[in-house]
């Protein structure tokens, strides 16, 4: 059974920093890229980053570009989303989403299995 768990919300002031971490099972690992996607109140998903564990490409929104790092510990199965510079405009719930090994052009939600989501919320 594929499960993804999300961790490492929580509320941080404007400018301040949080980890986010997406741990993975169920699943060969190796073989799949991880997502981070976000939905804010009345707004639709948002795709905020990917990374392919299998052919190893990143992507970012241009929005996040400069302020978020995703990488990947494959001896835990674990994706990270190291989100600095915070702003309030990140507030959203931020979800990790896993499918066959290259993420997709343009950041789209084309994952078949999600996390729960966790809850980030930047004050200004």
């Amino acid at each position: 059974e594929v499960q993804l768990v999300e961790s490492g919300g929580g509320l941080v002031q404007a400018g301040g920093s949080l980890r986010l971490s997406c741990a993975a099972s169920g699943f060969s690992f190796d073989d799949y890229a991880i997502g981070w996607f976000r939905q804010a109140p009345g707004k639709e998903r948002e795709g905020v980053s990917c990374i392919s564990i299998w052919d190893g490409v990143l992507d970012y929104v241009d929005s996040v570009k400069g302020r978020f790092t995703i990488s990947s510990d494959n001896a835990k199965n674990t994706v990270y989303l190291q989100m600095n510079s915070l702003k309030p405009e990140d507030t959203a719930v931020y979800y990790c989403a896993a499918r066959w090994r290259s993420c997709l052009r343009g950041l789209t939600s084309d994952f078949g299995s999600w996390g729960q989501g966790t809850q980030v919320t930047v004050s200004s």
